[in-house]
């Protein structure tokens, strides 16, 4: 299996100084307790500290290491195309609230920044939708006069600064990017030197939403807070039918170094061709870092090795200088109806909050939703908390055909994948891995480079459809609701808490 077909490391990991916060011991009395230590996890928990909340984050893995830890980090409110759909959808004044909610969180992160004196190669870029098929042009001056009306600086061009031409483009100027990581470390640190408290290694596994609200741990912690923030990408508590409403798609980055002056100057993304998503980042010297992202699947769906191939070659065609050095892959969580839940996470819910469904675009949502949060749990006014309630009903009834589309998809996996085949275990080669049937149970199997085999249950430990392998990042992934696990059934990423049960063949 070549190189090129494996994923390695995010860059944005490899280049920021890792952090150590202890696991929670005990218990623990807070006035809120956030779950999740990622974007929107850490931005609640920074605000929150401001406003003067005693603030403990819970975070099963690391700081910053997960989603956040992956993503491209567009700061940005051109979405795609977003704004034409929301005016039809939500109507004007909809489309304007999430412009400017997406905006201000722009400037507020510039603020915090340089507030705190983080070097997180803060640039502003101007961002672009764009298409090169003719057939798209309509769509695209109807997303720039939609984005235009809601307030944001966007226009129809025809010219971009990219190695190809376009058939046109919607520009959007000053927009961002920044190192996502260097960014959350220095809110992290902050936080913790303003009194709040960041445990790692803390795996929540259940909440009672009494006054107070009670947490519990893997580990037999306990917290106890007036509020709680459930900020872990896909919620790991779904008591509002949330899981109906979100949908994971994965996707692939390949990222490397180009001379300087083949930078395209501009953050840019189309929906054709699999989705293409194109940035840079500084580097020391003459170059830059390309960073290049599409490809997206469902997870637990087909070989995302030749997915890989296809975005390298992609990238090494239009930029012939690009040498390639990290490949990875994001994954995000899509609403049904267009805009992320923020809010109470379920319409009985007094003291229990949600941050979820930001569809790749989740540095300016988590930044949103931060503020946004704060706004509720202090009793503050928010101009869209209407806008992004995880709540609303109206515009799930509205948009049903894709809410159908998600939950049949998601039932066709819990029994279909039942009926898949069940290849031998000699079949499979070192470094592969296979659903195999044995004692009558599906048994997810993996063949380690020394030939030894790792036996774990094939059954998510979420809501229990059977996962497949992804051989590109020799992980075990479930296309219901996106949970992955390593190859000896640890969680890797949620809305599953608790380990593949361990097999004997």
């Amino acid at each position: 299996m070549g190189e090129e077909q494996q994923v390695s490391s995010s860059y944005w990991l490899q280049t920021a100084p890792d952090g150590h916060h202890p696991a929670l011991d005990g218990e623990l009395d807070v006035d809120v307790a956030v779950i999740g230590a990622g974007i929107a996890g850490l931005s609640t928990a920074w605000e929150l500290t401001r406003a003067g909340r005693s603030v403990a984050v819970l975070e099963a893995g690391r700081v910053a290491a997960g989603v956040t830890g992956h993503t491209t980090a567009k700061v940005t409110a051109l979405h795609t195309l977003v704004y034409d759909k929301l005016r039809r959808t939500r109507g004007p004044e909809g489309a304007r609230l999430y412009a400017r909610s997406q905006s201000e969180a722009i400037g507020h992160a510039a603020r915090i920044a340089e507030e705190l004196g983080v070097d997180c190669e803060w640039e502003t870029r101007n961002a672009y939708t764009y298409a090169r098929d003719p057939g798209r042009v309509a769509q695209l001056r109807a997303e720039a006069e939609a984005a235009a009306e809601a307030g944001l600086p966007a226009s129809f061009v025809t010219e971009t600064g990219l190695p190809f031409p376009v058939a046109g483009a919607v520009e959007v100027t000053g927009q961002a990017q920044f190192h996502p990581r260097k960014y959350l470390l220095a809110l992290a640190a902050d936080l913790v030197e303003r009194g709040g408290r960041i445990f790692e290694d803390t795996t929540v596994l259940g909440l009672d939403e009494g006054e107070p609200c009670r947490l519990s741990t893997a580990t037999g912690a306990t917290v106890r807070a007036r509020d709680v923030v459930v900020a872990t990408h896909y919620p790991i508590f779904d008591r509002a039918l949330l899981f109906a409403r979100l949908s994971t798609r994965r996707e692939l980055v390949v990222a490397g170094t180009i001379p300087a002056g083949q930078d395209p100057d501009g953050m840019f993304i189309t929906p054709e061709e699999d989705t293409r998503s194109v940035r840079t980042a500084p580097l020391e010297g003459d170059r830059r870092l390309l960073i290049v992202t599409g490809e997206h699947f469902t997870p637990g769906t087909g070989d995302p090795r030749a997915r890989l191939e296809r975005l390298t070659a992609w990238a090494t065609g239009h930029f012939p200088d690009l040498e390639v050095t990290h490949r990875w892959a994001t994954q995000d969580t899509e609403p049904t109806d267009t805009v992320p839940m923020v809010g109470p996470l379920h319409p009985g819910a007094r003291h229990a909050y949600v941050a979820t469904g930001f569809g790749g675009w989740g540095m300016t949502g988590g930044i949103m939703a931060g503020r946004l949060l704060t706004a509720q749990i202090t009793g503050e006014e928010c101009e869209w908390s209407g806008l992004y309630d995880p709540r609303r009903l109206k515009t799930a009834v509205r948009e049903a055909p894709a809410l159908l589309k998600t939950q049949a998809k998601v039932a066709g996996h819990f029994v279909g994948d039942r009926l898949r085949p069940s290849p031998p275990v000699e079949s499979l080669p070192p470094g592969e891995g296979a659903v195999v049937r044995a004692d009558g149970h599906r048994v997810a199997v993996y063949r380690d480079e020394d030939g030894g085999l790792h036996a774990v249950s094939a059954r998510c430990t979420h809501l229990g459809c059977l996962v497949d392998f992804n051989a590109a990042e020799r992980a075990w992934e479930c296309p219901c609701h996106g949970s992955r696990f390593d190859t000896d059934g640890k969680v890797i990423q949620g809305p599953a808490t608790k380990p593949l049960e361990q097999r004997d063949l």
